[in-house]
């Protein structure tokens, strides 16, 4: 099996690891506490073996291609962040739920939305030059946007968890993957050690959600009631996503293949990057994490839509 054959039957893997997560945190709940503690070290492999595929070194290639790179920086900082303010105007006033939809709908994916635009026929090239800014640009500017789309004084005091997350799970991994590159860079014979490792997110990540639904079943039992209305908010995401890209493509003249990109960049999220900002919030927040992992799902879904729609307009 190779890689892409993972990539696009990871849906089920994923779904495999809720319902073996549940199983267990059903069957064994005095588990949920030691569980819950594995997550953190599996997150930290998770996004190193995730950053380590990101060209982060060659951040300026992206800037060759002035037309493109605006489209795609004008619709994932600025576009997208005005749609999500109103899409969570449909949501419950329930903080933990909008925090959690403002979390993964705010940063694009450096991920699978490379595997995807190779999978569809978009322009995987122009995908790979323009994910490390992609990254740099969220990191940056998450902040930002929670301070000005969120309505509730609530948010404000979890700034100490979200940045010692940041910091621990995400920038680490971050600042480990460049160093990383860098080595590998510096000799010929090394690039294979990026190669086994991309093998390894998908597996990782699936272990991610198996240990949070394990930890976190009672919390998601409570949770079902909710979801119905989170659910509806990201399908509507993914169809604002298609529109946006047919847009901003005909507006800047691009090529066919490049609206296919600016469609899977637009809706893939970089749910995995934000899970451990929602995973270290205090006792109360439970439910963030869990939105986060049900758009994922969603997400997948709706890219198997992607996959046979886009390639069929053109």
């Amino acid at each position: 099996m190779d890689r892409l054959t993972l990539e696009r039957h990871q849906l089920w893997l994923y779904l495999a690891a809720i319902s073996a997560g549940l199983g267990l945190g059903h069957s064994l709940p005095d588990l949920a506490a030691a569980l819950e503690r594995l997550i953190w070290p599996m997150l930290i492999a998770l996004l190193f073996c995730t950053f380590l595929q990101v060209p982060l070194l060659h951040a300026r290639a992206a800037l060759g291609d002035r037309r493109f790179l605006t489209a795609l920086l004008c619709g994932n900082f600025l576009v997208i962040p005005v749609l999500v303010w109103g899409l969570i105007q449909w949501l419950p006033d329930q903080p933990a739920l909008r925090l959690g939809v403002l979390l993964v709908l705010l940063v694009p994916c450096t991920d699978w939305f490379i595997s995807f635009t190779q999978l569809g026929r978009g322009d995987t090239a122009r995908a790979i030059a323009v994910t490390p800014l992609n990254l740099l640009l969220q990191v940056l500017l998450l902040p930002l946007y929670l301070w000005l789309l969120s309505d509730t004084p609530d948010y404000l005091t979890l700034a100490p968890q979200l940045l010692a997350a940041a910091v621990l799970v995400v920038l680490l991994p971050l600042l480990l993957a460049a160093l990383s590159e860098r080595w590998i860079e510096a000799r010929n014979g090394r690039e294979h050690l990026r190669e086994q490792l991309a093998w390894w997110p998908i597996p990782l990540l699936a272990l991610v959600i198996a240990l949070i639904a394990a930890s976190q079943a009672e919390t998601l039992a409570d949770a079902l009631p909710l979801l119905p209305s989170v659910v509806p908010i990201y399908l509507a995401y993914l169809a604002l996503a298609l529109l946006l890209a047919a847009a901003l493509a005909r507006l800047w003249r691009l090529p066919i293949a490049q609206q296919r990109t600016l469609a899977f960049s637009f809706g893939t999220r970089n749910s995995f990057v934000v899970l451990p900002l929602a995973l270290a919030l205090p006792a109360g927040w439970e439910l963030t994490a869990l939105v986060i992992v049900v758009q994922s799902l969603v997400e997948l879904l709706g890219m198997l839509f992607f996959l046979w729609w886009l390639p069929r307009r053109h």
